[in-house]
């Protein structure tokens, strides 16, 4: 059964929130992290990051996986967001605007940092929902090994 620390989570919440990826090491209770080939697509692994995956390739149980939201989830907490923690009715729709178009988490992100009232706030509540990610996908790796 995988428990991780509550410091173990917000790091590899943290982790994913960089565009990473994140393998649990079971036996040695170690977090190995390495870019998510979905964002770096011109990116070379290191000697360390192609022993980590030929060990996960010769010892899969003994590792969890760990990934960052779909986009489809990531567009639903920035409206969740916006739903519940800003107040203002014309800056919200500002979002919900930005949320309607093409490039959904640039333009977000733009007014987001732009407030200078909503950023820190913002950045808490994504945190918040990617350790509860973190939660959910322990949960269900620990279901499948059931």
């Amino acid at each position: 059964m995988l428990t991780l620390t509550e410091k173990e989570v917000e790091n590899i919440a943290g982790l994913l929130l960089k565009g990473m990826i994140c393998f649990y090491q079971i036996d040695n209770k170690k977090i190995h992290h390495m870019p998510d080939d979905e964002d770096y697509f011109n990116y070379d692994l290191t000697p360390e990051e192609e022993d980590v995956l030929d060990e996960i390739d010769e010892n899969p149980d003994n590792y969890a996986e760990f990934t960052k939201m779909e986009l489809n989830q990531e567009h639903q907490m920035m409206e969740v967001f916006t739903e519940r923690e800003v107040k203002e009715r014309g800056f919200q729709d500002e979002l919900f605007n930005a949320l309607s178009k093409p490039k959904v988490a640039t333009g977000f992100k733009f007014l987001i940092d732009s407030s200078g009232k909503y950023n820190d706030k913002w950045k808490e509540y994504r945190l918040l929902k990617y350790k509860d990610w973190v939660k959910e996908q322990v949960d269900s790796f620990n279901f499948s090994e059931e």
